[in-house]
Parts: structure tokens; C-alpha cells; sequence
């Protein structure tokens, strides 16, 4: 792509390196990209002097867009398994879709500061979940047409706001609903595209015209992360669920949560 040619050669290998380690530890650990993505997306944009009231916004919808190329893989790997409750994806689709285009809306209108501090309390609450391995009980069955249109509209929301795919959010709400945590997990997949697609579309509609945007921006979304982290993921993301399989992986989840907490307190502090 000609603005390929406008982009300096160590941003190209920094935003393939976040890739090819975004994609092995979401395949490792089962993580969403984006708490890898947003921090550092922002990092590497703020560095190339790139306007901070943009960056953080820009990190969140190349994170969207990611996301909606992982998730096809994801997903397909757990539909062959039998894992995908497709009734549970278009009774949660409507308002995820609505939720997210709101959310988009919302993020773009708040300061960059906010979103920072929003994303921050994000990946403090999933370092946390994630260093407890701490599992929902199930205890009741999925929710009516409203209940599950709002508790959509919460997932699509959140997800928007913070650039994840929103298993952080539906996968223990399904498991509270009594879905079997491998089923919650594959749905979860299932739910990621219709998120990322209508958060990235609201990113994008409401970045236009903005001045000072890097080379190769299409609203919000900053094409060239995307396109470069978005292949080195998928890439080894397969890697990473592989060696998931030969070892332990609880005391390395426990290890990045430490990480993870190290990036809030670099978001809240910046």
C-alpha cells in the first residue's frame, strides 16, 4: 500500500514485534489482544510525537479492527469443536452491536485522560481476575429478550470503550447463566466480530476530518497498526495454543497479571 512508503522502518518492526507478541500470548494464556495492543499501540504512536488527545483513541480502534480478524480464526476453531451457541450469539448480537457503536461514540467524546484512567481500572480489574484464576458460579439460566438486549448493549459498550473483544464481560456472564465454560468461551469468540465491526465503523465515522493525524489514518483507526499487528497475530496466535498445551500455564498468567498491573500504573501515571 502506497502509505506504506510514508511510515519509518522502525515503526514498521516495532508494530510486528506487538504483533507476533500480542498473537503467541493471547494463544498462550487465552487473553484478549487488547490489553497488550491499547498500552502499547499508545506508547509507540506518543513516542512518534503523534497528538496525545488522539493516541489513545487511535490505540483503541486498532485494537477493534484487530480484533474482528482474530476473532474468524478464533471462532472457527471453536465452531468445529461444537463450542459456538449460535441461539446465545443472536439473542446477544442486537444489543452489542448497538452497545458498541454507542460506546465508540462515547470514548471519542471523552478526554484522553478519561479513556486512559478508564483503560487503566480495565486492566487492573483483569490482572486481578486473572492472578485470583477466579471462576463465576453458575446459578441461573440466560436472562429474557430485554435482560439480554441490555446485558448486550453492556458488553458492546465496555468493549468499545476499552478496544477488547468483551469475553471479560460475557464469558462469566454466561457462566453465571449455567453455560459450560468451554461453550461460554467458543460463544464468547462468536460475539468478538460483531463488536470489533461496529466499534471500529463508529472509531472511524467519528475520526474524520481531524487534523495532525499519523500517515495512513482512516478516522480513528490507524490502518498500518493494523494491518501489520493484525498478520503477525493471527500468525502466531496457533503457536502460542500449542505450546498452552505442553505446559502450566498458570504461574506465567500470574507473571503477566504483575505485567498487567505494571501497565495501568503506566496509563494512570502518563
Amino acid at each position: 500500500m502506497a502509505f506504506f512508503s510514508l511510515i519509518e522502518p522502525q515503526l514498521v518492526v516495532e508494530l510486528l514485534a506487538l504483533g507476533l507478541a500480542t498473537g503467541f500470548l493471547a494463544g498462550l494464556l487465552g487473553i484478549g489482544g487488547g490489553m497488550l495492543m491499547v498500552p502499547f499501540v499508545t506508547f509507540i504512536l506518543t513516542s512518534k510525537g503523534y497528538p496525545a488527545e488522539y493516541v489513545v483513541k487511535m490505540a483503541v480502534a486498532t485494537s477493534l479492527a484487530t480484533i474482528c480478524f482474530t476473532s474468524l480464526s478464533s471462532v472457527r476453531a471453536h465452531h468445529k469443536r461444537g463450542a459456538v451457541k449460535w441461539p446465545i450469539v443472536r439473542l446477544l448480537a442486537p444489543g452489542i452491536l448497538f452497545g458498541s457503536l454507542l460506546g465508540a461514540q462515547i470514548a471519542v467524546a471523552l478526554p484522553g485522560k478519561v479513556l486512559s484512567i478508564l483503560f487503566a481500572i480495565f486492566v487492573a480489574f483483569s490482572a486481578t481476575q486473572m492472578f485470583l484464576d477466579r471462576k463465576p458460579h453458575p446459578s441461573r439460566s440466560m436472562p429474557g429478550a430485554v435482560g439480554t438486549f441490555s446485558m448486550g448493549t453492556l458488553i458492546g459498550g465496555l468493549s468499545s470503550l476499552v478496544g477488547a473483544g468483551g469475553a471479560f464481560v460475557s464469558v462469566p456472564f454466561m457462566t453465571w447463566c449455567n453455560v459450560k465454560i468451554h461453550d461460554a468461551v467458543g460463544t464468547s469468540s462468536a460475539l468478538g466480530f460483531p463488536i470489533a465491526f461496529a466499534g471500529t465503523l463508529g472509531y472511524i465515522w467519528a475520526g474524520q476530518g481531524l487534523p495532525q493525524m499519523p500517515p495512513g489514518s482512516f478516522g480513528y483507526l490507524y490502518l498500518p497498526g493494523l494491518i501489520l499487528i493484525a498478520l503477525a497475530s493471527m500468525t502466531m496466535a496457533p503457536i502460542g495454543a500449542r505450546t498452552a498445551h505442553r505446559m502450566d500455564i498458570r504461574p506465567l498468567r500470574r507473571l503477566f497479571a504483575v505485567v498487567l498491573y505494571i501497565l495501568a500504573a503506566y496509563f494512570l501515571l502518563r
